[in-house]
């Protein structure tokens, strides 16, 4: 068998704020069944070590970026996991990333310190297990490609958003083992600044990102933010690969929170429908829609109020789960105080929550301006909760919008609209309602919805492909 090192800042089920997190804890499980043995470095942010079962010491530092370190092997949920213990860079109250909204101050060197050991295990290997292979994750592990460029040691690097560059003062460079010469266009220097992420595109054999839409959409500038020049120069290098879903985790026959249901037994649904009206204090005559999200401008939150009138006065309804920035979490609780019984909100983030929301939901509201991959779209297929999605990224990727050819062929699975505006989302609700009236119809999209393979099988194909034309090169 051989092995790969997949180097990233988080990973579940040990840490989560976000999509990153889900993929790195699933792809060692996928690729397993093709012939690839991947173990999961991460920081040990606080209790992180308490997770791990059976963890032991297989390497130390006296001196990591300014205090002691050691790396812990243990096994979470069945994946081998390194866990960088650092306490003078991990172990904190707040966030991987930052405390009550605002970056620590030295996440450079922070995950600079990730990225150094990394490289380290792929030079020297960690007893009888070396690498034939590193796998790094966004901005947080960018320099792991530029420590290893000329090493022969092949590296992919993922884009997981390109919103996220780790971008730093070129007073860092001495913090980040960096040189004067590094700081050039063709190196480490991004508009005067550092950017980890670009060191990573520029030195690794192989770019992913996770859907061939946002692989494309990457070489243009209104969403490739200033390195869409760099990505149409390795073009020939840059793969977009489809993120996945745990088909166990979110199983509506089998899900735990919910009333079970199946794609030929819908019962289940109406069940989960009043029971989730009950929950949000609802009584919806028409089509009930979800939102859960993130509360941010990307997630196309400010479209959502100038939208939803008319479907609200054709009897639709709105289950809003998120939370965000200021405005956006203000602007959602004003829908509901203005639509009382049509229109219900909770703050926050609650994962038992969303599985009842998809499983009661008829519809989910995914109006991103930019959507890398997306997972919220793939779990709304799973239950039947049909996605109202803007045609971008891995949106556009993975649901059959409503129109009349795809009806006539029987394969429409959401509705998808274009552009990203007020005007495109208010016309997608009112074709919503439309397309609910029609019972027959609308069962039958679910049904197919439902019976839509969006596991990692696929893709762990495609990762496996790649991980075996870069070792043979």
């Amino acid at each position: 068998m051989k092995h790969v090192l997949s180097v990233a800042s988080e990973a579940v089920p040990l840490v989560k704020t976000g999509g990153l997190a889900d993929v790195v804890g699933a792809l060692p499980a996928a690729l397993a069944e093709q012939g690839w043995n991947m173990r999961v470095m991460i920081p040990a942010y606080r209790g992180i070590l308490k997770k791990l079962k059976s963890p032991k010491k297989v390497w130390e530092s006296a001196n990591l970026y300014g205090g002691p370190a050691r790396l812990m092997l243990g096994k979470a949920a069945g994946m081998e996991v390194l866990a960088l213990v650092a306490d003078h860079l991990f172990d904190r109250d707040g966030g991987p990333y930052s405390q009550d909204g605002k970056d620590y101050g030295d996440n450079a060197e922070r995950f600079a310190a990730l990225s150094f050991v990394a490289a380290e295990i792929a030079r020297e290997g960690l007893g009888k297990w070396r690498p034939d292979l590193l796998h790094c994750h966004d901005w947080q592990t960018g320099l792991v490609p530029w420590y290893l460029r000329g090493s022969g040691i092949p590296t992919v690097i993922t884009i997981h958003n390109i919103a996220f560059q780790g971008r730093f003062g070129r007073d860092k460079l001495a913090a980040l083992g960096l040189q004067a010469w590094d700081f050039n266009r063709d190196g480490v220097e991004f508009w005067g600044d550092i950017s980890t992420l670009k060191a990573g595109l520029v030195a690794a054999n192989a770019i992913t990102t996770v859907s061939p839409r946002y692989a494309e959409e990457l070489m243009r500038g209104e969403f490739g933010l200033g390195l869409e020049g760099l990505l149409q120069m390795r073009a020939g290098d840059l793969h977009g690969i489809l993120n996945g879903i745990d088909a166990s985790v979110w199983n509506p026959e089998a899900d735990p929170e919910i009333t079970p249901f199946a794609a030929n037994k819908m019962g289940g649904k109406s069940s989960n429908r009043k029971a989730l009206e009950a929950e949000f204090d609802l009584d919806v005559p028409g089509p009930l829609a979800i939102l859960i999200s993130r509360l941010t401008s990307q997630k196309g939150i400010d479209l959502i109020a100038p939208a939803l009138g008319p479907f609200l006065a054709a009897g639709g309804g709105l289950a809003v789960l998120g939370s965000g920035d200021g405005w956006a979490e203000h602007a959602m609780r004003e829908l509901a105080a203005q639509n009382p019984g049509r229109v219900g909100v909770k703050i926050g983030y609650d994962e038992a929550l969303s599985h009842r929301m998809f499983a009661g939901g008829d519809a989910v509201l995914v109006p991103s301006r930019f959507e890398p991959c997306g997972l919220t779209q793939l779990y709304g297929l799973r239950y039947g909760c049909l996605p109202v999605v803007a045609a971008v990224g891995g949106l556009a990727d993975t649901v059959i919008g409503s129109s009349p050819a795809t009806e006539a062929a029987n394969a429409s699975t959401g509705v998808v609209f274009h552009p990203v505006d007020d005007l495109a989302l208010r016309q997608a609700l009112m074709r919503l309602v439309t397309l609910y009236e029609d019972r027959k119809g609308w069962s039958a999209m679910q049904r197919r919805a439902m019976k839509t393979d969006w596991g990692w099988a696929r893709s762990a194909e495609r990762y496996a492909a790649l991980y075996d034309q870069l070792c043979v090169q």
